[in-house]
Order: C-alpha cells, then structure tokens, then sequence
C-alpha cells in the first residue's frame, strides 16, 4: 500500500514537473500563492480573535487555511456554517 502511495506521488510531481516546463508558467505563481495563504491565515486569525463570531472558534491548521485559500472569503463563511452545524 505504501508503495502505490509513493508511486502515485511520484508521477503526480514528474507530470506537473512536466506541465510546468511545457507551459513556461515560471515561478510568479508561487507568489501569488503564498501571498493568498498567508492572506487566508491573517484573515482566520482576524475572524478569531477579533470578536466579531463570540461563539464559534476556527482552529488554524491546514485544512482550513487551505479551504480559505481556495474559497476566499465565502470559504470562513463556509467554515463557520460548518462549525455551527457540527456543534449544534
């Protein structure tokens, strides 16, 4: 099991490796990236701490940074709902 898990890894990176170099994409992309990731944190820790939702707290771990990377704004509105839901 373990073995399929690495080979699939393994193709994935030498196909997107692959991609890359077809495509001439750079490393501009990784930028943007990172600025939204560390967008996505400051945004979570914001909604936290700030006070704005008492009842509820968004825990930062990868999951949801990377839920809120990918969604944006409606993503800690999802999260919330989430946490809502599961909770009560």
């Amino acid at each position: 099991m373990k073995t399929i898990v690495m080979g699939v890894l393994v193709i994935s990176l030498i196909l997107l490796f692959f991609i890359g170099i077809r495509k001439k994409l750079g490393f501009g992309w990784i930028t943007i990236f990172g600025a939204h990731l560390v967008f996505a944190a400051l945004g979570l820790y914001l909604v936290n701490f700030s006070g704005i939702m008492t009842n509820v707290y968004i825990p930062l771990n990868p999951t949801t940074i990377g839920t809120v990377t990918v969604l944006g704004l409606p993503g800690v509105a999802l999260l919330y709902a989430l946490k809502i839901t599961l909770i009560g």
